[in-house]
């Protein structure tokens, strides 16, 4: 697989916000969100082909308990399926992170799906009509939500994402103990305006939410 980069870092998100954990992000993705922040894994993919061998020996080194697979669109590739298999022989505990519009038969203990609203589509085309056509995948977010331990993570931009928010919990009959609000932005003063009125509705619908913890602390930085 192609990877961008391979780090050690504190989990910033969703229900272990704040363990320590070796990231390892897989390069390209299905999708073509507006307000991507890795780019270089989506629109414009960068890295280096390695082989399991090769990440298995990087996550090694940092003595860590957890890893995150993430991307781009780490289910994209069957070689993962390997991987995670491999990294739990290691005994560490996995998370994959996923938009959830494909299934692989990974081995996790957490899967983070992050299923993209309307407000991720691109203005322009190609792009616009591709990433509406693939964003969501009900019957594959329905096939991963009965086979694994998940958790449901929105990115949340304005108060109106709430109504499709709730369609796609009614749709795919999800948990909704298991649904995590997060604020889109890429500056701590944009999550922190946001995150106080998702708060009121976390507060009202009985979600969790998430901060961005990376973002709090070190803004719209690579490798942290």
């Amino acid at each position: 697989m192609k990877i961008a980069e391979i780090f050690y870092s504190l989990q910033g998100e969703g229900t272990l916000l704040g363990v320590p954990s070796v990231f390892v992000r897989v390069s390209g993705c299905n999708l073509r969100c507006s307000w991507c922040d890795t780019p270089y894994t989506s629109w414009n993919p960068e890295g280096q082909e390695m082989s399991n061998a090769a990440i298995l020996d990087e996550v090694r080194k940092h003595g860590a308990q957890h890893v995150v697979l993430t991307g781009g669109e780490p289910m994209l590739f069957a070689p993962v399926v390997e991987l995670s298999r491999e990294l739990k022989w290691l005994g560490q505990h996995i998370t994959i992170e996923t938009a959830g519009t494909v299934y692989q038969p990974v081995t996790c203990d957490l899967l983070s799906i992050s299923p993209k609203l309307a407000n991720s589509t691109p203005a322009e085309e190609p792009h616009r009509s591709r990433h509406e056509k693939l964003r969501y995948q009900p019957e594959v977010l329905k096939r991963l939500m009965h086979e694994f331990n998940y958790q449901l993570k929105f990115v949340v931009a304005s108060e109106m994402d709430l109504a499709e928010i709730q369609s796609i919990l009614k749709e795919t009959n999800a948990d909704r103990s298991k649904v995590l609000l997060m604020p889109e932005g890429r500056t701590p003063a944009i999550t922190h305006e946001r995150a106080l009125w998702i708060a009121d509705i976390c507060k009202n619908e009985g979600f969790r939410f998430s901060p961005r913890l990376h973002v709090d602390l070190w803004g719209d930085k690579r490798g942290v």
